[in-house]
Formats: structure tokens, sequence, C-alpha cells
């Protein structure tokens, strides 16, 4: 799936529906900061026909992107409404009705969708001048005030989120490598409210984006660093096991995926706290606003089960950041060969049992669950002693770049299984490695099982 970059305006300005009626600056909370021209219009008004809008290209890609959603999963009710939204923006009101209508008949607990259907029926009539806030609401006052606002949170979201599409030219810098054995990885854009779901490409070839959605995250912004601190974790972090609903409380929906929060860096920094989770809603609701969690990933339950096909339990990474990294294919294979490089380098010096040029590649600040950099190098001299000869192979290797760490030092983990036959030793360990580029050299900062 290619995507463009595209900053569109949500302000939607004067517009035509089929009843001729001229419709107000309709959702104006929601602009994002770059505008567009807006696009040239030409409305039929009559209401036996539907809409002929001349749509410019920006909002082509827009809309072929949400019809291919449609084609490819007729319940993707997030797809249904932003094209809903697209069409009133482009001058379809009388589409963008019908869209809506059929999509809270589908999705009844859909809060935010019968209240956009809502406002797009007072369009027609110009009474509404934003989102949720119209004279008919506020007598009727069917949701509290604060109930609106976090529709209007939810809505700018989702829009947010979705217009912040990535260049068809580059990659989540997250994903350096992926074995051929790990099939998806799931990336975490917290400043956009966004799960991305790529797919293995194959040795040498970037990943695919083949799915993304909406999410809630943790009630307060930033990193997690304390039990109770109500934040989403940024980090590396893989799926540990899978809980079905039934032995769940209602709050996680269809089920959860906890992941091994605090990791081994996380542990290292004294973060504390547990329990970060990927769930689904509470089944008496659709979505929540989009800061609403204890410092778990939320889904809808309908988009959990989606992604549960992608997630194998023990390899399926998730990698959540404030705000994701993308660069161009060619930097994507430039670093991936540099840290695949530094592996080698790392397994030969090893195998040879270079005592001197193996301890070069520990970090200072080397830790493992015994040892430090000074131990650890005592411990492997007394090893090396004992070799007459070492064969060491490596497998099944992924390699993440983890988030802009406490140094802001570039870092990766990188998970493999190691081949190892010696003299007086052989067996196969699945390993971890936690690697950070000190003075242009990438070092191993963390070494232990997974």
């Amino acid at each position: 799936m290619k995507y463009k970059r595209i900053s569109i305006s949500v302000t939607f300005l004067v517009l035509f529906g089929l009843t001729g009626a001229k419709v107000g600056a309709l959702w104006p909370q929601l602009s994002t900061e770059t505008s567009i021209a807006q696009p040239d219009l030409s409305v039929v008004s009559n209401d036996t026909i539907k809409s002929r809008v001349m749509i410019d290209e920006r909002s082509q890609v827009l809309l072929g992107r949400l019809n291919g959603r449609l084609q490819r999963n007729s319940d993707d009710f997030e797809a249904s409404l932003l094209k809903g939204l697209l069409l009133f923006q482009v001058g379809g009101l009388v589409d963008a009705i019908s869209e809506l209508q059929e999509l809270t008949s589908r999705a009844p607990k859909f809060q935010l969708a019968h209240l956009v259907l809502g406002d797009l029926l007072l369009a027609r009539f110009n009474q509404v001048d934003s989102l949720g806030s119209n004279a008919l609401l506020a007598k009727a006052a069917p949701l509290h005030h604060h109930s609106i606002e976090r529709l209007q949170s939810e809505a700018r979201a989702r829009l947010q989120g979705y217009l912040s599409l990535v260049d068809n030219v580059e990659v989540p810098r997250a994903l350096l490598a992926l074995s051929n054995n790990t099939e998806y990885a799931l990336i975490v854009d917290k400043s956009k409210n966004r799960l991305y779901v790529y797919r293995n490409s194959g040795p040498g070839l970037p990943p695919q984006l083949i799915e993304d959605f909406y999410i809630v995250l943790g009630r307060r912004i930033g990193d997690k660093l304390s039990e109770g601190d109500l934040k989403t974790p940024n980090g590396v972090y893989f799926v540990t096991s899978f809980l079905p609903d039934e032995k769940l409380p209602p709050l996680y929906g269809s089920g959860a995926f906890p992941v091994n929060y605090p990791n081994e860096y996380d542990r290292r920094l004294k973060k504390t706290g547990s329990g970060i989770w990927l769930h689904g809603t509470d089944k008496s609701l659709y979505s929540r606003p989009p800061l609403d969690s204890e410092g778990c990933v939320v889904l809808t339950n309908d988009e959990f089960t989606l992604i549960s096909q992608y997630v194998e339990v023990g390899r399926t990474p998730v990698v959540i950041s404030e705000s994701v990294q993308w660069i161009s294919s060619r930097d994507w294979l430039d670093q991936n060969i540099e840290i695949q490089s530094a592996l080698e380098t790392w397994r030969q010096t090893w195998e040879k049992a270079d005592i001197v040029s193996y301890l070069d590649m520990y970090s200072p600040d080397f830790w493992s669950k015994s040892y430090d950099k000074k131990s650890w190098g005592e411990y492997k001299k007394r090893v090396f002693s004992g070799k007459t000869f070492q064969k060491i192979d490596l497998s099944d290797i992924s390699v993440l770049t983890y988030p802009v760490n406490e140094d802001g030092l570039p870092m990766v983990v990188a998970n493999f299984v190691q081949h190892y036959r010696s003299n007086n030793l052989s067996g196969n360990l699945h390993k971890r490695l936690y690697m950070v580029k000190e003075q242009g050299d990438w070092n191993i900062l963390y070494e232990g099982k997974q």
C-alpha cells in the first residue's frame, strides 16, 4: 500500500449542499496547522440526483484510500466516518448524509458518528457552527457538555491521525529488520493516536504498511515512569500472552495482549508499574476519547479482533513512541546494513576469541543480569582461556530502533537465536542485545536472554 504525505485543512469552509443551503465553517476546532486551497466545486442543486463535484488531487487520494479500506473491510467504521466527512468537505452533503446514516444503522454504539450525522442534517438548514455546537442540541441536551467535548477530542484525533499520512518513499526507522519468522510488527504513534500494522516484506526490503487504527492512550501525556502515573510507556516491547474476554472484566472488551513493560531498559532506568496491555473497549461502548486509559493502548473491539490475526505471542514487537520517525528506503537499507555489520563483527571477534576487540564492542555502561563492564571482561577472559575452538552462528535476527533514550543516543534492540559450539559447551539460546551508538560505533549496552 503506497501513501503520499498529505497536509490538508479540516476546516470546512463555505460549501453548498443539494438543498442550496449555505453551510458555515463546520467543525473549525479540528483544523490542522497547514491549510490548502478549497477544491473547485460544481454541485447540482437537485434533490433527486447526487452531487457532482470536481475533487482536487489530494481529496481524490484520500477518497481512494478510504474506498480501498472499505473494499477490504466493509465493517471499517472509521473509514465510513472519514469518508462522510470528506464527502461533505468537497460539497457532497447528500452523499455524506447517506454514508453516515448507513454507518449509524450498522454501528449504533458509535456515538461520534451519530453526532456528526446530526450536524450534517442540520447543515442543510445552516444551523451548525462547529461539531456538536448547535441550538437544537443545546436545547435538547441529550448529551452532557463533557460528553460532547470527549467526542470532539475523538473526532480531532481521528482526523488529524488519519490525515498525517506517510510518504510513499518513507518507512519507520523503528523496523530496521524483521526475521523471516516475524511476519508482522506493530508501531504506536502517540502524537497521532495511531497504531500501524506492518508486514515483513523479506530480507533487504522495507516492511509494508497494511493497516492503521485510531487508538486510545493513557490519560496523561509523556513516557511512563512510575506505577499509577496514567502514562503510556515509550519503548520496544513484545507481546507476552493473550487473555480472552471471558477471563477479563468488561472494561477490556474482546481481549488483551499484555506486553513486557517494564522491559530490561525500563528496569535499568528504575521505571515502575506493570499491566501495559493492548486491549479492546468495554462492550457497552464503541470507542473512547483519545486520552482515556490508565496507560494501555486501547482499540475498538472489532479492530482488536482484526489485529489478533497479526499478533504472535512471544514474537510480535510493539514499538511505542511519542512520534514515529520516518526515513527513506535508502536510509533504511543503509542503517540496516550498518547494524548487521556490527553484529557480524561482534560474532567474529567472539568466535576468534579476540578478547581485546571483543570487549571493545561493549559500552562502558554495559550491564547484564549479573555483570557490569569490568566483571564481564574478567568473566570472558576466564571463559576464553579454556577454549580450543568456538563456532558461533546467529539466525532469526530482528533489529528494532528504540525511541530516543534519555541520553539522546541512537539505540537498537536486536533479537536472534545464538547457535554456540565449542570444545566444552554446545547449545542454542534466544538472545537479546541492546546496542547504543557511541562516538560513531555500535556498542553493546545490554546482553541477556529473551
